[in-house]
């Protein structure tokens, strides 16, 4: 339906290969196009959606999406899954949420909000919000920001886990990820992500995936239904988050 279940190429490729000018324009064209930046941007919220939500989403007809859809999958910008019989895409992984959200700090001040939902959307995002699979937004750089506070998080030779902060995420986490040093190759540990509105630090990687899923799991934070990447937070979860109380 979106051009079969490519999931490499594009923003996938190894990064042992060298940068080209003509692999970054067409990367860079994909999403320069303003539906297309649209429906990338809607999946940003992690899971993954049918054309006719995205389509929907971005006030495209459901035929416009699938050609846009068969593009960004064709490029590695987004995986195809298939559920019985319906079809899902979703960003083909956090390698492409950061660079998005690279884009988003880069491009500088944002356009004004044209109604009165618009603000009160943008400003719950700007509160506290999920960055594909972790925590970005207020929240998020106020969570990272703790984290480097309170030593469980060193930022001397990169981003590194200090023996205190793992025995903390073993603990908020459940030891998911704690074990050891990631394999070559694997998803790191831990990384910065760029927060596009705070245009500050907020943590990626293994374990921002992990501290995400445990607070949902544990009621610290929650989805809001109708802005599918905001999240609300509970006192309980902003005492254990950032340490406060």
């Amino acid at each position: 339906m979106f051009g079969g279940d490519r999931t490499v190429g594009g923003l996938r490729q190894d990064a042992r290969v060298p940068l080209s000018p003509d692999s970054i324009a067409r990367v860079a064209g994909l999403v320069a196009d303003r539906t297309r930046a649209s429906m990338c941007l809607a999946l940003l919220d992690g899971r993954a959606w049918t054309a006719a939500e995205l389509a929907r989403h971005a006030g495209v007809a459901r035929s416009t999406a699938s050609e846009h859809l068969t593009s960004l999958v064709a490029a590695g910008v987004l995986a195809e899954r298939r559920q019985g019989r319906s079809r899902y895409v979703q960003l083909a992984g956090p390698e492409v949420a950061a660079a998005l959200e690279d884009l988003g700090a880069l491009a500088g001040e944002r356009a004004r909000p044209a109604s009165l939902r618009s603000v009160r959307a943008e400003a719950r995002l700007a509160e506290a919000r999920t960055c594909y699979d972790h925590l970005a937004g207020r929240l998020g750089v106020t969570v990272f920001d703790s984290l480097v506070g309170r030593g469980l998080l060193a930022t001397r030779d990169g981003l590194i886990v200090t023996p205190a902060g793992r025995r903390w995420f073993a603990e908020v986490c459940g030891g998911e990820v704690c074990g050891g040093e990631e394999p070559p190759g694997r998803r790191p540990l831990v990384r910065t992500c760029l927060d596009w509105t705070e245009r500050r630090s907020h943590l990626g990687g293994a374990l921002g995936a992990a501290l995400l899923r445990a607070a949902l799991a544990e009621g610290w934070v929650a989805r809001v239904a109708a802005l599918p990447r905001a999240l609300t937070v509970s006192a309980a979860g902003a005492r254990v988050l950032t340490g406060a109380g």
